[in-house]
C-alpha cells in the first residue's frame, strides 16, 4: 500500500491551546544544537530519574535537530524521556531524505527498545520498520496511517485549528490589509496551518466586514520553497510577499521559514510562528513575533517512550487538539493585543472547541 493511500487519517492533523497572554521571558530561551554539535552535546534537563534497562531513539528528517521548529521540539521529549524515565538514548540525524530507512535500521540495530521517527516524510520508511521489527515500539511524529501495526503508534496534531485562530489575530492586526503564508512542501502536515489561517482571516472578514487579503495559499495552491532547509528560498518568498503588501506573514517551513522572519526583521513588519514557541527556539526574532502556533511534540514523544517502557504502548493514533491541549497560541506579543481581540480569541476557541466552529 502506497503512502497517499495511507494517509488519510493525516488530514485530521491537529493543532495547540490557546495559551494566556503576556510577554515572554527571556530567560526561557532554549538551549539548541548548532551545526557543529551532536545532539548529545546540547544541554538537557537535569536527570530526576534512576537509570533504567530500556532504549529510547530518534531519527529527525532533514530539516536536523537544530531547526527551532518541530524536530528539536520533538528532540527535547527524548531529551526530557532521558532525564524523567531513566531511559538510555540515542539519535541519528538526517542529511537527506535517501537517508531515513538506513538511519531507523541504524537504530534498531544498536537495540533500541522505542524509535521516535519525525516528520511526514519518513512514514513509510517506519512503516517498514515496523513490520519487519515487532519487538519494537516505533512512534511517528506528523503521520497517521490507515491501519498501524501494533507496535506503530501515529502522533499528530489538527494545527488548523489554532491556526484559525492565529488568521484571525493576523486579520486584525494588518494594516496594510494583506497577509502572506508560504510552505515547504504541500504535504498535510504543512497545508493544514495554511488552511486554518485562510478561515481564520475569513471568519474576520465575515465578521467585520472586512477584506483582508491572504497571499500564498487558497485552499488547493500556494507558494512553497519545495524544501525545509534553504532559508535563502524562504526570505525570497517572504520577500515577494512584502513587496506586495504583506505586513504579517506564517512561514510553515521549518529552517527555511526562518528566512521569513529575517525579511520580517529587515522590513520592520511582523510574523507568526509554528510548531513551538518561536520566542524560545528563534528567540533572536521574537521582537517581530506576535504569537506562535504550537504543537505539544515533545509531551507526546516522552509519553510515548513512557508507554513503551512501561508495556502500555498501543497503536492508537494521538490527535492533539484545543480540547486536550495538544496545540495551543504561545503567548502574544506584549502590547499588542487588547482586551477585546483576547476575548474575542478565547470565545473563537471555545466555538472550536465545542464544534461550532470547523476548521481544517
Amino acid at each position: 500500500m502506497n503512502k497517499t493511500a495511507r494517509i488519510a487519517a493525516v488530514a485530521c492533523i491537529a493543532a495547540l491551546g490557546l495559551a494566556g497572554c503576556g510577554e515572554r521571558p527571556a530567560d526561557e530561551t532554549a538551549e539548541s544544537t548548532t551545526a557543529s554539535e551532536t545532539p548529545s552535546e546540547s544541554e538537557s534537563a537535569e536527570p530526576t530519574a534512576e537509570p533504567v534497562d530500556f532504549k529510547a531513539c530518534m531519527v529527525s528528517d532533514s530539516g536536523g535537530f537544530d531547526d527551532k521548529s518541530f524536530n528539536q521540539t520533538s528532540y527535547k521529549g527524548l531529551q526530557d524521556a532521558e532525564a524523567n524515565l531513566g531511559v538510555e538514548t540515542s539519535e541519528v540525524e538526517s542529511q537527506s531524505d535517501t537517508e531515513y530507512g538506513d538511519n531507523i535500521q541504524a537504530l534498531v540495530d544498536e537495540g533500541c527498545n522505542s524509535v521516535t521517527t519525525v516528520g511526514f516524510l519518513l512514514g513509510d520508511a517506519t512503516l517498514e520498520a515496523a513490520e519487519a521489527n515487532k519487538d519494537v515500539d516505533f512512534s511517528i511524529v506528523d503521520f497517521a496511517y490507515e491501519k498501524a501495526p501494533k507496535n506503530l503508534k501515529g502522533l499528530v496534531f489538527n494545527t488548523a485549528e489554532p491556526s484559525f485562530l492565529a488568521g484571525y489575530l493576523a486579520a486584525a492586526k494588518t494594516k496594510t490589509g494583506t497577509v502572506g503564508t508560504f510552505g515547504g512542501l504541500n504535504i498535510p502536515t504543512v497545508t493544514s496551518f495554511m488552511t486554518g489561517f485562510q478561515q481564520g482571516i475569513e471568519k474576520f472578514n465575515e465578521d467585520n466586514g472586512g477584506e483582508v487579503q491572504l497571499l500564498g495559499w487558497d485552499g488547493k495552491n500556494g507558494s512553497f520553497t519545495e524544501d525545509f532547509e534553504d532559508k535563502t528560498k524562504g526570505q525570497s518568498i517572504a520577500e515577494g510577499m512584502i513587496q506586495q503588501g504583506a505586513d504579517i506573514i506564517l512561514p510553515v517551513a521549518g529552517p527555511a521559514g526562518l528566512g521569513a522572519l529575517q525579511a520580517a526583521q529587515d522590513n520592520d513588519i511582523k510574523a507568526i510562528w509554528v510548531d513551538t514557541d518561536g520566542c524560545v527556539s528563534a528567540a533572536e526574532y521574537c521582537d517581530v513575533l506576535l504569537t506562535s502556533v504550537m504543537k505539544g511534540l515533545d509531551v507526546s514523544v516522552t509519553q510515548a517512550i513512557d508507554d513503551s517502557l512501561n508495556d502500555s504502548f498501543s497503536n492508537e493514533l494521538y490527535v492533539g487538539t484545543l480540547d486536550n491541549e495538544g496545540v495551543s497560541l504561545a503567548p502574544y506579543a506584549e502590547g499588542e493585543i487588547d482586551d477585546e481581540l483576547s476575548a474575542t480569541l478565547d470565545d473563537l476557541k471555545a466555538q472550536i472547541i465545542a464544534g461550532e466552529i470547523k476548521t481544517g
